[in-house]
């Protein structure tokens, strides 16, 4: 199991980016996922300019209809997501307009590369996914019907919280007053702005700093290390392609 876990990541990791593979992978299916979103949408409902004007006009443009969003995995109130699971893990990749994906995917690369030199791209893997599914939880005990990847960024904020706490240097100082920034602006964005999934944030940000005081912040030292890293990542990634496959599933059956 060992060999296999370790030589199924050397074949996958040769093709994906040398530096920060996770980070691209998660990028590129988000906008996959995104792109395949728009384009039923559009075959559904023929093209329909951005609603209203102005601002607003902006904020809708490229927006998923809310059905279409359902039947692809949005996350739905607590009940629903019980039965239904993969929801939790599905509404993590899936985004409602051009402006939500756009500005996730910025932050994405913007924090995301850090956190994965920091753990490893295995390890990396399996906290990006565990903070949103964390942050789709509370969500959806608050009855929300929800998409984005907001809640596993959050968690990844919730980890460089965790890994700066009680850290005394100036660079960790100085990186933990950026980041209260960061949740102080993202607190006053999301009281203000009508739409916002604070739930998800909350949830994300509280998993992944719990994780962060949880694992090592490291890469992998030893064999054994890396073992326990791939098995995370492995079980990470075959949570997602089930999530997957039952939606594909689903659809193939409703349009038969």
């Amino acid at each position: 199991m060992t060999f296999s876990i370790a030589a199924a990541s050397k074949t996958l990791g040769s093709l994906l980016p040398a530096t920060s593979p996770a980070t691209y992978g998660i990028l590129t299916l988000s906008c996959l996922l995104y792109a395949a979103s728009l384009l039923w949408m559009i075959r559904l409902n023929g093209f329909q300019p951005p609603a209203g004007g102005g601002m607003f006009a902006i904020f809708n443009l490229g927006g998923i209809d809310g059905n279409v969003l359902q039947r692809l995995g949005a996350s739905l109130p607590l009940p629903y997501d019980l039965a239904q699971p993969w929801r939790l893990v599905m509404a993590v990749f899936l985004h409602g307009s051009l402006l939500h994906i756009g500005f996730n995917m910025w932050v994405l690369m913007d924090v995301g590369p850090q956190i994965e030199e920091v753990y490893g791209s295995a390890r990396y893997l399996f906290i990006y996914v565990v903070t949103g599914v964390g942050g789709y939880v509370l969500s959806s005990l608050f009855g929300h019907f929800s998409v984005g990847g907001s809640g596993a960024l959050l968690g990844l904020i919730g980890v460089l919280l965790a890994l700066t706490t009680g850290r005394q240097s100036a660079s960790m100082r100085m990186m933990r007053s950026q980041i209260i920034r960061w949740l102080i602006y993202l607190l006053v964005f999301g009281l203000m702005v009508s739409g916002i999934d604070n739930m998800a944030h909350l949830g994300g940000l509280a998993t992944g700093y719990l994780l962060g005081r949880l694992m090592a912040a490291r890469p992998p030292m030893n064999s054994r290390e890396r073992t326990r890293a791939y098995a995370l990542g492995w079980a990470s990634a075959l949570v997602v392609m089930a999530s997957f496959a039952v939606v594909a599933f689903q659809i193939l059956r409703m349009q038969q």
